[in-house]
């Protein structure tokens, strides 16, 4: 069960450490899990598992495809793969290795794709991917989440050690907002409703869930009662929630840290047309854009992302 955090204007740990650091502790007790780096140790933090477990951990460096090849040799030798790189060269730059010696192949391969969407901040534009979702969307059986901060990420990542198959999950590799009390747990698939409302439904997930809240209170304060939830898992996607809670409401809204096209907002609206729910409806997120350089701050301002910019096109859309 979940539980939100008494203080949603505090950060918690760099998600890169929870990452690792969580990782570390899973192969304190399992063996088999193993880490794969491209290059990018001290940026995310994997030298605490360099540190901790030598022997499995694996610098391939720049060579992302290999690594994924790697991987899946391992997987069939019965190990736990786990691999890091930035969500663009995790996701676009090996989809194909990803598709058919992971997915196809039937192997499990554990993929953290860090700095998604605004994240990547003066990386720039070759670092950017506000497609990675979309296109992890589209792998038959795999799993794709994305964390709305450390406690969540930590329980994303103990869950998927446990897990066969192909799975993804994408975070900030620094420090973000609190939503969820320590100890909170989840179910992957399922949505979790942070807000009750009644005139508009917010379905968000990522780091900007905290932004959604913000929104939602602020928009509370002016008369217009607005529904949160955390679609955490956008894959498999919790049709059934999303059906209950568009009952009654004059509008849904999709926010995310990614492009409206392929993303949460598709599968929202996907689920929607299939089941014939007349319901003003509008996708929030990157729209069919190019990343730029810049800190993140200023990015997510830039692609309209912040809470004010939500309360916008919820009351346009109202």
């Amino acid at each position: 069960m979940f539980k939100l955090t008494d203080d949603r204007s505090k950060k918690g740990t760099p998600l890169a450490k929870v990452v690792m650091q969580t990782l570390s502790d899973v192969m304190n007790s399992d063996d088999k899990v193993v880490f794969l780096e491209a290059d990018l140790a001290g940026a995310s933090s994997s030298t605490i598992i360099q540190k901790d477990h030598p022997d499995r951990f694996i610098q391939v460096g720049i060579a992302e495809a290999n690594m994924i090849g790697t991987a899946a040799g391992l997987s069939v030798e019965g190990f736990k793969p786990f691999v890091h790189t930035f969500g663009p060269f995790a996701t676009r730059r090996v989809y194909d290795q990803l598709y058919l010696s992971g997915a196809y192949a039937h192997n499990t391969i554990n993929v953290y794709g860090s700095d998604p969407g605004f994240c990547t901040g003066p990386n720039g534009g070759t670092h950017t991917t506000w497609e990675d979702v979309a296109l992890m969307r589209a792998m038959p059986t795999a799993v794709v989440c994305d964390a709305a901060d450390a406690v969540q990420l930590e329980w994303i990542v103990r869950k998927f050690a446990t897990m066969q198959g192909i799975h993804y999950f994408r975070a900030n590799r620094k420090d973000v907002r609190n939503v969820y009390a320590e100890g909170s747990t989840f179910e992957l698939g399922k949505g979790n409703v942070l807000k009750e409302g009644k005139d508009v439904l917010i379905i968000t997930a990522g780091q900007i869930v905290s932004d959604a809240l913000d929104a939602a209170e602020k928009l509370e304060a002016e008369g217009i009662s607005a529904e949160v939830i955390d679609m955490f898992t956008i894959k498999p996607l919790d049709a059934d929630l999303i059906l209950s809670e568009v009952k009654g409401k004059k509008a849904v809204v999709t926010f995310e840290n990614h492009s409206i096209i392929g993303g949460l907002g598709s599968a929202v609206a996907e689920v929607l047309a299939e089941h014939a729910i007349a319901v003003p409806f509008k996708r929030h997120g990157a729209n069919d854009v190019f990343g730029q350089v810049a800190s993140q701050e200023w990015l997510q301002k830039e692609f309209k992302l912040t809470a004010d910019d939500l309360i916008e096109t919820v009351k346009g859309l109202l």
